[in-house]
């Protein structure tokens, strides 16, 4: 355990499965406090048991959608732990499947709801604690993806939500830094989840190709979340992207 880290509180939304998981897995392993948010109690008692933590790590089922959800989950955090210095703020859904003209109104605000208000939401109750505690403040680290600046082909709902990500990210940096409150961003490009599996396999292009694309160790997106959280508070990484080296992402594909 990190001796600086020792009694440092995390909470992490999304964390039983991809991003989310390795992220909690790296703020533990370092010897941070982690609580665990997301919809499914058992895969956060799945990452609970594999991180061996012990009274270090505890799960909270939370949907981000429902703003009381949310105060219950920093509530939980600040019972068990005292205060909250992280949050990575990870919840998120991928886009519907095929074209967005097809789309019903409920598939359109099904990402929205999750990737958009979801995420304020959470900055929300993270303000209302950090500035509250003593000593007061904290970080905040949105996860943003490399979608908050380039879309791929199909994925209307998916970006539209992440670059309104990126605005919240900015907008909560300049109202945090009266309450001490950092916050930054996480761009994510092809680290191998769930979510992302499917480039391996070939996916659209944006001359209407498919293309098998490369993937990272989502272990590695881990350890830039957590360089990010171990940062003195005087200084913050605004946007960090993180991905895979050979990905169609920079020039012209």
């Amino acid at each position: 355990m990190s001796v600086e880290n020792k009694g440092r509180v995390a909470v992490v939304t999304g964390a039983g499965s991809g991003i989310g998981r390795a992220a909690a897995l790296a703020l533990l392993g370092d010897g941070w406090n982690v609580v665990l948010a997301g919809r499914r109690l058992e895969p956060l008692e799945a990452v609970a048991e594999e991180s061996g933590a012990g009274v270090r790590v505890l799960a909270v089922p939370t949907d981000v959608v429902r703003p009381e959800s949310v105060q219950a989950l920093f509530a939980a955090a600040v019972d068990r732990f005292a205060r909250v210095d992280l949050l990575f703020n990870n919840a998120g859904v991928g886009n519907p499947a095929g074209p967005f003209e097809d789309w019903t109104e409920a598939q359109w605000k099904g990402v929205v709801d999750i990737n958009l208000s979801g995420m304020f939401y959470c900055i929300q109750q993270a303000f209302r604690t950090m500035k509250a505690q003593t000593p007061r403040g904290g970080r905040i680290i949105n996860n943003g993806s490399i979608s908050a600046t380039t879309p791929r082909p199909n994925s209307i709902a998916y970006t539209a939500t992440k670059h309104a990500v990126k605005g919240l990210t900015k907008t909560a940096s300049l109202d945090g830094r009266k309450y001490d409150i950092a916050v930054g961003q996480v761009d994510v490009g092809n680290a191998m989840t769930e979510l992302a599996s499917r480039m391996a396999k070939g996916v659209p292009q944006a001359n209407g190709e498919l293309g098998i694309e490369p993937l990272i160790d989502v272990k590695i997106v881990g350890q830039s979340v957590l360089y990010m959280a171990n940062l003195p508070l005087e200084a913050n990484v605004l946007f960090h992207t993180i991905m895979a080296t050979k990905m169609p992402f920079v020039g012209r594909g």
